[in-house]
């Protein structure tokens, strides 16, 4: 082999361990690399890169799309199943659903705006609920026939490739946490139970449960799952392999106008610890992340865990984390309302753990 060839090689063989965590082509982690990712997820130690943005608003005629944001995604079939709410002029909130193979060609992908319901709904979350073989959608929706007119609600389908297959929305009937209707509804399930997490904007979140029998209704009172310093779209998953479960919440004002805090529970209904609840040691903010190229964000937002399945367990692989999210440079959001500020989708990848190391 030439000399010419064995850099050829080189330079190829490290841009496929750079980029097999985004683009799903690379192989299992070393036995080392995993234990040492686990233990730095246990003690909240958290390093990322930052893709540059995967997902962009898709202009149609007759309309101007402002954001695409609040992403939910499974991996089914061979294929990415994306969700996410879009922001635009003629219609202030509505879901629209991507599906690919391939990350670096999200945005060449068809994209379908979904028409379970003609009103306001966003911020959605995709499962497969295995009891019942079928495909949930869960989302805050309102409508003016609903009593109460806003709050949880859900559609299913039997084919999550077809966005013409979902039902009507319908209320999940899910009940007020101390007078408030709450936002950011995410449902995970243990071998029991369905449990279903909310936050109310004002430092808490709560959880309600019902038995996996009488999902998706017959939802209990709510109880107080976290009160601190956070704000809104808590997810919360299973750590595979691991009796734990973790949750990551957005707060505020941290390193970067948004960003994210991370707890550990043994239980969906135990209590909730603080693995990474401060302005200085936080699951994601612009304080423990790289940008991969041009820095097109100055904040960490609403996102989701790339799972390691798509059923209702919502499993996530402690020593594989990647965190789809929402971000935006302060300069473009600067002097606009919420509703028109650019919000685009991009991955943080973790740094370490074998992979390249990110620079200081």
């Amino acid at each position: 082999m030439t000399v010419r060839q064995r850099i050829i090689v080189a330079i190829t063989f490290t841009a496929v361990v750079v980029l097999s965590p985004i683009l799903g082509c690379g192989g299992e982690q070393p036995s080392g690399a995993k234990s040492e990712a686990t233990a730095d997820l246990l003690a909240g130690r958290f390093r990322w890169r930052v893709s540059q943005p995967l997902v962009t608003p898709l202009q149609r005629p007759g309309d101007t799309c402002y954001s695409v944001k609040d992403p939910s995604v499974v991996y089914y079939e061979g294929r990415w199943h994306l969700f996410c709410t879009i922001r635009g002029q003629n219609r202030s909130h509505q879901v629209e659903y991507i599906t690919f193979a391939d990350w670096k060609k999200t945005d060449e992908a068809k994209r379908y705006l979904l028409q379970m319901h003609s009103g306001f709904f966003c911020a959605p979350q995709v499962f497969y609920f295995r009891p019942h073989k079928k495909w949930y959608f869960i989302c805050q929706a309102s409508d003016e026939s609903w009593e109460p007119k806003y709050g949880a609600s859900y559609a299913t389908s039997t084919d999550i490739a077809d966005p013409t297959s979902w039902s009507p929305l319908a209320p999940l009937g899910h009940r007020l946490a101390d007078g408030k209707s709450g936002l950011d509804f995410w449902v995970i399930c243990d071998d029991a139970k369905a449990h279903l997490f909310f936050t109310t904007l004002d430092g808490r979140m709560w959880r309600e449960e019902t038995s996996l029998s009488d999902f998706p209704t017959g939802w209990s009172e709510p109880v107080l799952a976290i009160k601190g310093d956070i704000f809104e779209a808590s997810h919360t998953y299973k750590l595979k392999g691991l009796e734990k479960y973790l949750t990551v919440v957005e707060a505020q004002g941290g390193h970067g106008w948004r960003y994210f805090k991370a707890y550990l529970a043994d239980r969906l209904d135990g209590e909730w610890t603080a693995l990474a609840d401060t302005r200085d040691k936080s699951f994601a903010s612009m304080a423990n992340t790289q940008p991969e190229g041009e820095r097109w964000t100055d904040c960490i937002s609403h996102g989701e865990l790339l799972r390691a399945g798509f059923d209702e367990r919502l499993e996530v692989d402690p020593a594989n984390l990647r965190f789809l999210f929402q971000g935006v440079a302060d300069e473009e959001r600067a002097d606009k309302p919420y509703g028109q500020i650019p919000w685009r989708l991009g991955m943080l990848e973790p740094v370490g753990n074998g992979k390249r190391k990110m620079q200081p």
